[in-house]
């Protein structure tokens, strides 16, 4: 079997070289012929440099670079296009994905399961933090057409035929944990421990993680213009039966009922209600502006990958 490891990088050069120790000695176990594809996303700190010296050291070592910061999403994209192994492994360089699991991913696989998913424990993570994610989870479960995982992630093996379907979803906007979750397939989950970052900082601040699960909220369902809908029908409603309670009460007792603190409310109640329903109906309609250009989804500045569907041989032997 031939094994391809996509590796998004972003600003990673403290750690891509006991990174790429880590994984080679993982990878060198399983006596499988296998390629790494270092995704570089961007970096302006010398991640390009840093792998681009590992490349020529190491021959089984492919890489490409952006030309400007297109984001992860897009980077897994570009890894995935260019993987040509039997499975492909996805994991971040910041050695918070253990290296150790490799093996262990192999192996669920060979029993057949085209998703090998490693759900990290949520040990160590600030209370609040969990509580929010654990929130967003039941929350998204309850509306969007996919089921997803709290702790998984992008870290994962993923069978040729499951690449191949991934490979045929091209939205501009894309959201991978719903992507992996529709196209479906045999997966086993397992559990590990959660790993600090052995260098650098976190980019997923809480706006960018807020964005990020609105995306994912509305990226696989429409539910929330059908909200909209029973929404405003549930307002008419409410406004008929008050119109008919004013005319009533104005019929047997007169104009005598005060009535500014009520409109107020009324106005601004249904003024921010109706900004929120255009702000959702906006974001339903940027990406179908997004979608409508038929952007590629990044652009290439520096390369020495092969043709897609060439692995390099490992140091287990060549792969074709």
């Amino acid at each position: 079997m031939r094994l391809t490891l996509v590796v998004p990088c972003f600003n990673e050069v403290d750690v891509i070289e006991r990174f790429h120790q880590a994984v080679s000695r993982e990878l060198a176990a399983t006596d499988e012929p296998y390629e790494v594809i270092y995704v570089d996303d961007g970096s302006k700190d010398g991640t390009l440099e840093a792998v681009a010296a590992i490349a020529a050291a190491d021959p089984s070592v492919r890489y490409l670079s952006f030309s400007r910061n297109f984001g992860k999403e897009a980077a897994m994209l570009a890894g995935l296009r260019h993987a040509g192994g039997d499975a492909v492994i996805l994991m971040d360089a910041d050695l918070q994905h253990p290296p150790e699991l490799i093996g262990r991913m192999l192996e669920l696989h060979g029993r057949g399961f085209d998703q090998v998913i490693a759900r990290r424990t949520r040990a160590g993570d600030p209370a609040s933090r969990t509580f929010f994610a654990r929130s967003y989870y039941w929350l998204i479960n309850k509306w969007a057409d996919v089921e997803l995982m709290d702790g998984v992630g992008d870290f994962r093996l993923i069978s040729r035929r499951a690449v191949d379907g991934l490979l045929k979803l091209e939205e501009y906007n894309r959201f991978s944990k719903g992507l992996f979750a529709w196209i479906g397939f045999e997966s086993a989950v397992f559990e590990y421990e959660n790993v600090k970052r052995e260098g650098g900082r976190s980019r997923w601040s809480f706006p960018k993680l807020f964005e990020y699960g609105l995306d994912g909220l509305l990226s696989f369902n429409n539910k929330p213009l059908r909200a909209a809908v029973y929404m405003g029908t549930l307002l008419s409603l409410i406004a008929v039966a008050y119109a008919i309670w004013v005319v009533i009460v104005t019929a047997t007792q007169g104009v005598t009922m005060p009535g500014y603190a009520t409109l107020i409310a009324a106005i601004t109640g249904l003024g921010g209600l109706q900004m929120v329903m255009l702000g959702v109906i906006g974001e339903y309609i940027g990406r179908i502006y997004y979608e409508s250009k038929q952007r590629p989804h990044y652009l290439v500045k520096e390369t020495n990958l092969t043709p897609p569907g060439v692995v390099p041989g490992g140091p287990a032997g060549p792969a074709r």
